[in-house]
């Protein structure tokens, strides 16, 4: 396929900076490019500490640098971020994941904007090696909390995730406790933990590199409680109008979610820079970016 050609340069990079609208402090870095005669400003996107945001935000951000923004990234949990966009201190977050993150809509919604679905059918929920052959299903849990020592391993307290999977104990009556950290911490303890056929059960989410990592399996019986996800693109309510190049550009936005987790692979497993990976599929994806720009 013919390479496109984005042009960009770097314009700044932006210390750490306090994010004092979400309550918390948050870190910054931005990047801007000479583009598009016109077309200017600052695209401030909301992170979250997943690694599916990582893809499309870069993919995104090139190209939105490539039109003349300077864009800028706020790493934040994902409620400081919903908070951030309703508050118009954030402009994009290109991983909200619906239903489960229809609360920050019914709380938010009027200062939001809905502007695009990613993929879906994203799976998630608790996840098993398959080497654990007798638990298949939510319900094969029953009687045997023992075998995973009475622990499910989750991610950061407040995510919706974590929320979901402790409504889940409770709601099934599992006498089990669900050990909070981090994304980064519930994959050590799997990396532990498989490598010896030891039985583990933790919140898992594709796309993710873990299921090119290990042979895995999302539990049957969870849709009272996870349902597989629509990943939309939510931005705040005045980016339509305050720049309406850039929405446009959103507005047209899809990407394949299993693109988005063979980059994933890339970056975590592969140790490259994720703007390299982002970059690399935009030479590769000619005929996608030129939908999005309507080209």
């Amino acid at each position: 396929m013919k390479k496109m050609k984005l042009s960009f340069s770097l314009l700044a990079m932006v210390s750490v900076s306090a994010l004092a609208a979400c309550g918390g402090e948050a870190e910054t870095s931005g990047e801007g490019a000479s583009g598009e005669e016109g077309v200017s400003g600052t695209i401030e996107f909301g992170v979250t500490p997943w690694t599916s945001t990582v893809p499309p935000t870069e993919v995104a951000g090139i190209i939105l640098e490539d039109m003349g923004y300077e864009v800028e990234h706020t790493q934040a949990d994902v409620g400081a971020v919903f908070t951030g966009l309703s508050r118009g201190d954030l402009d994009v977050f290109m991983d909200a994941w619906f239903p489960m993150h229809g609360n920050y809509i019914d709380e938010f919604g009027d200062d939001l904007d809905e502007v695009a679905i990613s993929y879906t059918d994203a799976e998630s929920g608790w996840t098993v090696p398959t080497y654990v052959e007798d638990v298949n299903d939510i319900e094969d849990i029953h009687g045997n909390e023992d075998l995973f020592d009475g622990e499910m391993y989750g991610i950061e307290e407040g995510a919706s995730g974590t929320e979901i999977s402790y409504e889940l104990i409770e709601g099934e009556g599992f006498d089990m406790e669900q050990i909070v950290s981090s994304e980064g911490g519930m994959l050590s303890e799997a990396a532990r933990k498989i490598p010896n056929e030891e039985p583990i059960v933790f919140y898992g989410w594709r796309p993710h590199s873990k299921f090119n990592n290990y042979d895995l399996k999302v539990l049957e019986g969870q849709e009272e409680y996870f349902e597989p996800s629509d990943v939309k693109v939510i931005a705040n309510d005045n980016l339509a109008e305050e720049k309406p190049e850039a929405y446009e550009f959103l507005s047209n936005w899809y990407i394949p979610l299993e693109d988005v987790e063979a980059m994933i692979v890339e970056i975590e497993d592969e140790d490259r820079d994720a703007r390299e990976v982002a970059q690399d599929w935009i030479d590769e994806n000619e005929d996608i970016v030129n939908e999005w720009l309507e080209q």
